[in-house]
């Protein structure tokens, strides 16, 4: 199973906010046994969201996650991009608007008010590509946006990272789940210190070798003239009774080797 992952927002690519969300979704998915291939950035723009999209659904991922652009504001055309790029009309959803309107219900219902306004803004809100379905947001105002395709499930979901999680966690981690079966990530990182990263790489390759299925990456953290280096070890299996035993098979040998070459390694940092 794999998925891709579209980043929507100017404040993205202006380096105003950090991209949190894509990190956040991919450890997620990854954990649950969804092969992440990409992540994207775009603007704040019709075209760029809907080719974006249409380039993500042509490499045909089981799964297309996209975060951003689905609130009141002028900006915010992530739906818009989703239905240019699925040649699908935007329309209000009926459901999605009962949603929208209980919120704001609830809202007012807060500050003592008995009715609520339901202004082109928030209306906006529930107008969905046509054939989609509307998610429930637990946190805040904005549904969060399902389209069934041919080969992948489109997935839209805030940009807002509390609500983002929440849509996630409610409903979008449980299809996951469902769909991995028992396949899972399993990790382990140890620190190298007193090798180079050079003299490190072929000890990686024979851990590797020997090791079928692990896969081991370095990231260095110290300096040329004083190396440490963190090693991360992990395997994707279906078979979790056996993942530590073939993670810590791997770190033994990476350590023996290691040592032969006059480094260390520390199991925790």
């Amino acid at each position: 199973m794999d998925m891709e992952i579209i980043c929507v927002g100017n404040e993205l690519l202006i380096g105003k906010t950090l991209n949190t969300n894509a990190q956040w979704i991919a450890k997620q998915a990854t954990a649950l046994g969804i092969t992440v291939k990409r992540v994207t950035v775009v603007a704040d723009e019709v075209n760029e969201i809907a080719n974006a999209i249409r380039e993500a659904l042509g490499r045909k991922p089981q799964f297309t996650v996209t975060t951003g652009g689905l609130g009141p504001t002028f900006d915010d055309k992530t739906l818009e991009g989703i239905a240019e790029a699925l040649n699908r009309q935007l329309a209000v959803n009926t459901e999605a608007l009962k949603m929208v309107r209980k919120k704001y219900m609830a809202y007012a219902r807060e500050k003592g008010a008995e009715t609520v306004e339901l202004t082109p803004s928030r209306i906006k809100m529930a107008k969905l590509p046509e054939k989609a379905e509307p998610v429930p947001n637990p946190v805040g105002t904005a549904p969060g946006v399902r389209v069934d395709l041919e080969n992948t499930i489109l997935m839209a979901l805030p940009g807002v990272p509390s609500e983002m999680k929440a849509i996630f966690n409610e409903t979008v981690a449980p299809l996951l789940r469902q769909v991995s079966g028992k396949s899972g990530f399993y990790e382990k990182s140890v620190y190298v210190d007193g090798v180079m990263e050079s003299s490190l790489a072929p000890l990686i390759d024979k851990v590797m070798q020997d090791n079928p299925g692990v896969y081991v990456k370095s990231h260095p953290k110290g300096s040329e003239d004083k190396p440490h280096i963190e090693v991360h070890v992990s395997i994707r299996t279906d078979a979790a009774e056996n993942a530590e035993e073939k993670l810590h098979g791997a770190v033994v040998q990476l350590s023996s080797l290691v040592g032969k070459v006059g480094g260390r390694i520390v199991v925790d940092e």
